[in-house]
């Protein structure tokens, strides 16, 4: 499964102690990039269970939908 998502950042993200909220307990990173509240995890991740490995998924307003052709800037139409 492949999964094109669009992130506003394009370096890392360092995490500084007022990230941290107390009341939340355990800190996750998010790794699938769906998170409401990125970087850190907040269980969205669970809407992909059911993807299918051969598949390339997009995800826009909270709706999952197939992705027929990804093109690149550098490639052209021939």
């Amino acid at each position: 499964m492949t999964r094109l998502v669009e992130l506003e950042a394009n370096g890392p993200r360092k995490l500084e102690p007022e990230d941290i909220d107390d009341g939340k307990g355990d800190v996750a990173v998010c790794q699938c990039g769906l998170s409401d509240e990125f970087p850190f995890c907040d269980g969205s991740h669970r809407r992909t269970r059911d993807e299918d490995e051969e598949t390339t998924y997009v995800y826009e307003d909270g709706k999952r939908r197939e992705v027929e052709r990804v093109v690149t800037a550098d490639e052209t139409d021939e």
